[in-house]
């Protein structure tokens, strides 16, 4: 549904790479930076630092430093709902049918910043017949317990409730050797619900919320050569997963959103789409750039986000044309604020605090007219 209709993969005029459930799922994958391994001219990695706070290059086109000044090249998109901030963006697999990478620009498709490319996190849907529910434990080295629990039921002839939680935990690979605490360990917890309402054949109303809580600790360097400090001199850990940091072991990053999607079939040719989506995150941390128990360079930081979005959707399946055409605006803000921490310089403290507030209003058309059973021409366009 890269085009915003269901149609053959074969029959997309896009570079695209598409990873349904069952094949994430065999590939063992715990969230979207696998998509790297699969996705040509591709690069979906965490941050540094960070151990939810999302990366994204396609075909050299993205942002590497999640300030609150920037929105990546890279769309990311859960259910048709964009991301404009990167903390906790990246996300979990559960409850999940396929994800869409799209390649290049796709401003005349989508609402907002695809200047690289999109990704596109596709949920299940409910069904409106059968109940179901479905529970996964996965258990590995270094006390990895994961529980995922997903269902949905009926209620009634055209209402139906669903949802998922998934709980991560995992001891670390390796260790603070100046605090004593886990490094590179994992404790995220994700939840998910729904409800839809079809009250008319030609009518779908869903409603969902999502949120994220990831309490991991901070994910800091490894120095590869020695640290004289003191007198003394501070040979690197024997382990890349181990670190001297001392800057703290704090770190705290929550998301959560709500959207409503409405469908009104206006005809067997004509669909009108509504998404209204509100989204926001907060996220304390800290990373440490020296990596030694020395405030050499240390940046604690917070940043904070919130976004209302809605999308209106016209489209349309004719004969031989066929596309969308849609208005989309944002209302935004990021903020943030940190410290840069100069400890032998003075010491020196840098304090660096903003916000940022985006109103954006954009329209966009994408039409495909077939010429003949094998030749077809893509026409978009787009204003912001």
């Amino acid at each position: 549904t890269a085009r915003r209709r269901e149609e053959s993969l074969q029959d997309v005029p896009i570079a695209i790479t598409v990873q349904t459930a069952e094949q994430l799922d065999q590939r063992g994958a715990d969230n979207i930076t696998v998509l790297q391994q699969t996705t040509p001219n591709a690069t979906v990695q965490v941050a540094r630092g960070s151990n939810s706070t999302l990366i994204a290059f396609i075909r050299g086109v993205g942002q590497q430093d999640p300030l609150w000044g920037f929105e990546g090249g890279v769309g990311l998109y859960v259910d048709d709902v964009y991301i404009a901030r990167p903390q906790a963006a990246v996300l979990d697999i559960f409850d999940i049918n396929r994800i869409e990478v799209l390649r290049g620009p796709q401003g005349t498709l989508y609402g907002r910043n695809t200047v690289g490319g999109a990704v596109r996190y596709v949920t299940n849907e409910l069904d409106m017949e059968e109940a179901h529910l479905r529970a996964r434990l996965n258990f590995g080295s270094y006390n990895q317990s994961d529980f995922i629990i997903s269902g949905s039921t009926p209620i009634g002839e055209n209402f139906a409730i669903g949802g998922a939680l998934a709980l991560y935990v995992r001891d670390g690979y390796g260790e603070n050797q100046f605090t004593g605490a886990e490094h590179y360990n994992k404790d995220v917890d994700a939840y998910r619900i729904s409800a839809q309402w079809e009250p008319l054949d030609n009518l779908s109303i869903r409603f969902s919320a999502d949120g994220v809580d990831d309490d991991s600790n901070p994910r800091n360097g490894y120095r590869l050569a020695n640290f004289p400090a003191g007198g003394a001199s501070y040979d690197p850990p024997s382990s890349i997963y181990d670190t001297r940091a001392g800057a703290g072991d704090d770190n705290h990053v929550s998301t959560r959103g709500e959207a409503l999607h409405i469908d009104y079939e206006i005809s067997d040719t004509l669909t009108l789409r509504s998404i209204t989506a509100h989204r926001e995150g907060h996220t304390n941390g800290t990373i440490d750039f020296d990596n030694t128990e020395f405030p050499t360079l240390d940046i604690p930081a917070y940043y904070s986000d919130s976004q209302l979005t809605q999308e209106f959707q016209l489209l349309f399946d004719f004969d031989r044309i066929q596309g969308v055409a849609g208005l989309y605006y944002l209302d935004g803000t990021a903020e943030g604020a940190f410290d840069t921490v100069l400890g032998l310089a003075g010491p020196l403290t840098i304090f660096t605090q903003g916000s940022v507030d985006t109103e954006s209003l954009a329209a966009f058309a994408d039409i495909s007219f077939d010429i003949t059973e094998s030749l077809a021409v893509a026409i978009g366009a787009r204003w912001t």
